[in-house]
Parts: structure tokens; C-alpha cells; sequence
């Protein structure tokens, strides 16, 4: 039996002309589907296609424009949208719960941890003082939150990203709901946080028999966690299938397309597939198919009307002309480019690099420590090739990026780029250099001048560096730049905020890519986008390292990206280098029991859950990094050998080096 039971749920919001009801968008536009109690039911698809505000329209928190014009959503027998709002008020927490996407944006920043918890248990469960607190106690322990009786006391600011979403997570079970909705609870977090969190969800789904309602665009955690998918385009759904028959052949164009843009080893020195063109405004209006437009298999009818559900398999329905399943995608072949001279001299050579941040206290403000962000780093790259830097979040990768790049100074060791040692050149030394390494940051929206034209902000590096020539050759040179990285010439003229997440990237490489670099550094380019739009990303990158024979330093935590980009590998923890090689040594021969971990936590499309052990715990503070080998604490190999000091780098062949004492 359901618990939960949507049909035909159509969600507007009015524009245009108000008073003639013309204009209206609709973002969810007729999705039905049911979620039985203990189940998981995976919502999939890219953002636009309304996965988000069809949860809000469940739990009746939508946007003051919005409404939910027709349609009913039965929870429980109950027709959620008929409630009175007192009566709702009783139903969110207490029967459905729901974890946002953005932990840090959902937390009240003036209360503490256990306020916030306690507040939920007074409205759900009739709980208040001692009984409260010791309840609260006991979620935070529940979702696996180390000293818990300290943490009530804490601030959401004092917690790292993965903690801050355990919260997130007890508060959404202090009102014991039978539904749980988890909008994108892992996007931000590391492979191992990341684990950790799915895994807690799994475990109370199970033990609870509560049903999950899992939001996302990563096909990994939907391989792992669900037990029904469905695939939204467009504010329609356009495939539901058990797992297992979506897994091994996916019925509909748009899920086809999305498994062939995801990177792999075996796409590697090839072209991802791409969904050209981008998800439907959600005032369009659509005689057919919904996915017409961007469908390589479209036919005559696909325009003319919207295509009717029917069957594909044991279980799996699809909306559709197709008389079968979509054929597969094949990505477009491709060589990986040659490995640089064994004589060639590197481009990046970092050595012993280290960045402390002093620790300030008392009214004189002296220093009484300091953070060891990066603590005696060496690596690297050679010309044409791409090395990953990857690690958890708060390892010291992008502060290292930036120190490598000057942009931080480094508090010791040397970086030598091309020859020169950077650490010595002063400020005005520095800005000739600055044409030979640019870096592309992590939220290209944050890194855009908003009050700037995209072709001022390309052409603004030119003129600083005097690398442009007259204004003329200037404009031909940003249209050129534009065409380069996949956009019109005309574009130009318009602001960052008229563009999407990817094409607000492809500005940001066009900027890097304007005073003719060498080295380019890459801070988590593709962490916030699509898998769609991720491939026209990582094939632009692709492209422009063979036409340029640029280097590329790539800083993520995504293990596939890495697979398919990286000709080299170096793994970070808490400031140093645990394990560097080429890539294939370091992903399928991984030595050091921090890579293995990270390996191990990486969820995979075809289900399979690897038997290497799970981290547990969270990365200790660069401030007071533990004695001997940092990642003793958490390492299952650790004995007292391990806490006495730090490893040595031992050699494995020409280029793989670990440093683990129990190799």
C-alpha cells in the first residue's frame, strides 16, 4: 500500500498577463507517482526539469507566486493539499520530513544545534527541557555525530558540511515522520561524507520502514540507494522503472543520453555525449514531446502530440513514440594525448610547499598557533598533461592552488614555474608571469564582475597585461575566445547573470584562456553542474589541452571526472601528499589506505557496494594535526607505529610513491 500517493499534480505560477490568466508557468505539469512505505523512490533529472518544486508542492512550502492548480497529493489517505494550514503544520515533521539541499542556508545561524532540534521535539512530540535535550542527544547519536551532548551547544558555522547535514537529518526525524524527503543531501559533500550520509539513510529506511523520496542528478547515488526511478523532464515524468531493468537498459532518449555523458575510464582521450541545447523555460508551451527538441531519434509525431505512457519492460514505462527501447549513445572516439618526454622539463615543480594561517588571540592579538592548510607539499606537472589533486574537503587543495598560482604566499617552499621561482619575485615581478597561469574557480558565478559585459570581463586580462593588442584586434580576439569555448560571438554584450551554470563556466575558461596561459588551474569546475552540462565542460577542457597543449592542475573530489580526465594523480590529506602516480596506478593499484577509502566510497552506476572499509569519522583541524602519520586516527591499518612519525615517501616503479608505513 502507499503511503504516499501524487496524481496529475500540476504546479503554476502566474506571469504575463494576470488579469487574463495567459502566461503562467509550470515548472511541475501533471507528474504522478507512488511511494510505498520502506521504499526509496529516486527522482532523477537535470535542474529545471521541477524535481525540486514538485517536493515543495508535496509538503506545501512552495513560493508565494506558486500554487498547486490541480492535481492531489494523498499522504496517508489524506489529500494534503484540501488540509487546512493548521492541520499541515502537523503533518510536516511529524508525518513527512524533508532535508534541504543546502544545510548551511536551512540551519538557523543564531541558535545553536540544540535549540534547533529541541524546537522541532516541543512541535512534534510534546517534549520540553531535560527530556528534550536528552531526546536531542540521542538523535545527534543516532546519525552517527560524535560527542553529542557537546555538539547541542554548538553553531551550525562551527560544524563542517557533512555534520551540518546530520543535523539537518535529526531534525528531520525528531517528529519520527513515515515519509522523508532528501532533496540533493549529498551534492556539496565529499565521496566519503557523502558515503556516510547515504548509508545512515539507508540503515533508518530499513530499520524505521520509512519511505524516502531521493532527489538528485547523480546516477551513482541513485544506482545505490533506489528502489524505483523516476526520470522528470521538463515538469513531466518520462520514465518509471524498478532499478534493476533502468540499470540494465534504459528505455527513454533523455535517461540514455544522461548514462552517455557520465566520464569513465574508458571514455578517456574520447568525447563525452551531449544533450545539446538546455532544459525547456518552464512557460513553454509543448504540442509533442517535451524532449523533441534536443532528441537525436525524434520523429514526425514527436511534434504533434505528447507521446502516451506504455510498457518497456518487467515493471518499466516510458513516455515515448519508440517502439523499443532508445538505442544506446556511443561517445565519439578519440586518442589520449601522448605522455610528455621523458627529457621534457616539468612546467610545475612544487617542492616542500607549505601555507600556515597564524591563530590570533588575546588583546594584542599574538600568535598562539597557526592553521597548516597546506604543510610540505611536492608535485609536478609536466607540459600537455593534467594532474588531479584530490581529497576531502579541507585537505588544503585549493589553498594550495592558490598559493602554486601566488595568489596566497606561500609561508615556505618553492614553486617553480617554468624555470622561474616564483616564491622570490615581487608583486610587479609577478604580473608578466600572470599571462603564463590563470586559474578557473570553483563558482563562476562568484568570480564574474556582475556589473561587467562578458566581453569586458574577457577582454579585462588582455588590457591589464598588455596582451591584446588595439581595441580591434581586442573584440576580434574575446569573439574568437567565445566561439573557442562553444558561444556566440554576439554574447558578448549581455551580464553574467542572462547565462547557465555551465555557460557562466565556459566565460570563465574564455577569461583564463585570453592572455594565452600555460598552466591552467582548475578549482572544482564541473562540482555544481549536471551531468549533461558536465560533459560539454570536461570535452571543452579535452579540446582545448590538444589544440593548446595546455597543463591543466584539476582540484576535485570526483573520482569519474578524474578517470576520465587526468593523465596523473596526487591524493591529499590534512596538507600533504599521501599518493601521487599516473592514474592508472593510482585508481586501480591504490596503496595508501586513504586512497583505498576514497575509491571505496565512490558510488557506482552498476550498484555494486565495494567490500574496502568505510571512513568513519570526519578529517581532524589543521590546526592541531595528530602526531605521526595524520591519518592514523582513521586509517584500520593504524597500530602505535603509526602514531610515532610521519612516513616516509616509498617508490613504487619511476612514478608511484605512497607514504604509509604499513606498505
Amino acid at each position: 500500500m502507499s503511503i504516499l500517493s501524487v496524481r496529475d499534480l500540476v504546479i503554476e505560477i502566474p506571469q504575463g498577463d494576470l488579469l487574463r490568466g495567459v502566461g503562467a508557468a509550470r515548472p511541475v505539469d501533471g507528474i504522478s507517482f507512488d511511494i510505498a512505505a520502506g521504499e526509496c523512490f529516486a527522482l532523477l533529472g537535470e535542474s529545471g526539469c521541477g524535481k525540486s518544486m514538485t517536493a515543495l508542492g508535496i509538503m506545501r512550502l512552495l513560493p508565494a507566486a506558486a500554487r498547486a492548480s490541480a492535481g492531489t497529493v494523498h499522504f496517508e489517505d489524506r489529500d494534503v493539499l484540501a488540509l487546512p494550514e493548521a492541520a499541515m503544520r502537523g503533518v510536516r515533521g511529524g508525518g513527512i520530513g524533508m532535508i534541504f539541499q543546502e544545510p548551511a542556508t536551512s540551519l538557523n545561524p543564531v541558535l545553536t544545534v540544540g535549540d534547533q532540534i529541541v524546537e522541532a521535539l516541543q512541535l512534534h512530540a510534546g517534549l520540553s527541557g531535560a527530556a528534550a535535550r536528552a531526546r536531542a542527544a540521542g538523535l545527534l547519536d543516532q546519525v552517527g555525530i560524535p560527542d553529542p551532548q557537546r555538539r547541542l551547544d554548538e553553531y551550525p558555522f562551527q560544524l563542517s558540511g557533512g555534520l551540518r547535514q546530520r543535523v539537518m537529518i535529526a531534525i528531520a526525524l525528531a517528529g519520527e515522520p513515515r515519509l522523508l524527503i532528501a532533496d540533493e543531501p549529498t551534492t556539496a559533500l565529499d565521496v566519503t561524507i557523502q558515503a556516510q550520509v547515504l548509508d545512515l539513510l539507508d540503515d533508518l529506511r530499513r530499520k524505521q520502514g520509512m519511505a524516502l523520496l531521493l532527489i538528485t542528478h547523480d546516477l551513482g547515488v541513485v544506482a545505490r540507494m533506489a528502489d524505483r526511478v523516476g526520470v522528470m523532464y521538463a515538469g513531466q515524468l518520462v520514465e518509471d522503472a524498478p532499478r534493476r531493468e533502468f540499470f540494465a537498459q534504459a528505455a527513454h532518449p533523455y535517461s540514455v543520453r544522461l548514462f552517455a555523458a557520465l566520464p569513465d575510464a574508458e571514455r578517456r582521450g574520447g568525447r563525452l555525449a551531449t544533450i545539446p541545447g538546455s532544459v525547456p523555460a518552464a512557460d513553454a508551451r509543448h504540442p509533442g514531446c517535451r524532449f523533441a527538441e534536443r532528441c537525436s531519434d525524434v520523429m514526425a509525431q514527436c511534434g504533434s502530440a505528447p507521446p502516451p505512457w506504455r510498457e518497456a519492460g518487467d515493471g518499466q514505462r516510458v513516455r515515448c513514440f519508440l517502439p523499443g527501447a532508445a538505442p544506446a549513445v556511443a561517445a565519439a572516439s578519440g586518442s589520449e594525448p601522448q605522455a610528455a618526454a621523458a627529457e621534457e622539463r616539468p612546467l610545475l615543480q612544487v617542492t616542500d610547499l607549505k601555507v600556515h594561517f597564524p591563530i590570533r588571540r588575546g588583546l594584542l592579538q599574538r600568535a598562539v598557533g597557526a592553521v597548516r592548510a597546506v604543510d610540505g607539499m611536492s608535485l609536478q606537472l609536466m607540459p600537455g598533461r593534467t594532474l588531479a589533486l584530490v581529497g576531502e574537503s579541507g585537505c588544503g587543495k585549493t589553498t594550495a592552488g592558490k598559493a602554486m598560482l601566488q595568489l596566497l604566499r606561500p609561508t615556505a617552499g618553492s614553486v617553480r614555474l617554468d624555470g622561474v621561482e616564483l616564491t622570490a619575485c615581487s608583486t610587479a615581478q609577478l604580473r608578466p608571469l600572470r599571462a603564463k597561469m590563470q586559474m578557473v574557480f570553483q563558482d563562476p558565478f562568484a568570480s564574474l564582475n556582475p556589473r561587467l559585459r562578458i566581453g569586458d570581463i574577457i577582454a579585462e586580462g588582455m588590457q591589464a597585461l598588455d596582451t591584446g593588442g588595439a581595441k580591434q584586434d581586442m573584440a576580434a580576439r574575446v569573439a574568437g575566445l567565445l566561439q573557442q569555448v562553444g558561444l556566440r560571438a554576439d554574447m558578448a554584450g549581455r551580464y553574467p547573470h542572462e547565462f547557465s551554470g555551465g555557460q557562466r563556466q565556459r566565460i570563465a575558461i574564455a577569461r583564463a584562456l585570453a592572455v594565452n596561459p600555460q598552466l591552467l588551474i582548475c578549482d572544482e569546475p564541473t562540482s555544481a553542474l549536471d551531468v549533461s552540462v558536465q560533459a560539454q565542460i570536461l570535452n571543452l577542457l579535452s579540446d582545448l589541452q590538444r589544440e593548446l597543449k595546455l597543463a591543466y592542475l584539476f582540484i576535485t573530489h570526483n573520482i569519474a571526472v578524474v578517470d576520465y580526465l587526468a593523465h596523473d594523480v596526487a591524493v591529499m590529506y590534512l596538507g600533504r601528499v599521501v599518493e601521487r602516480g599516473t592514474a592508472d596506478e593510482v585508481l586501480r593499484r591504490p596503496r595508501h589506505p586513504y586512497t583505498r577509502a576514497l575509491l571505496a566510497a565512490v558510488p557506482r552506476v552498476d550498484g555494486v557496494r565495494s567490500e574496502a572499509p568505510k571512513l568513519a569519522g570526519d578529517m581532524p583541524s589543521a590546526a592541531d594535526p595528530p602526531a605521526g602519520c595524520h591519518f592514523h586516527p582513521r586509517c584500520p591499518l593504524a597500530d602505535e607505529s603509526c602514531r610515532c612519525s610521519y612516513p616516509v615517501e616509498t617508490l613504487f616503479g619511476a612514478t608511484h610513491a605512497v607514504r604509509c608505513i604499513k606498505l
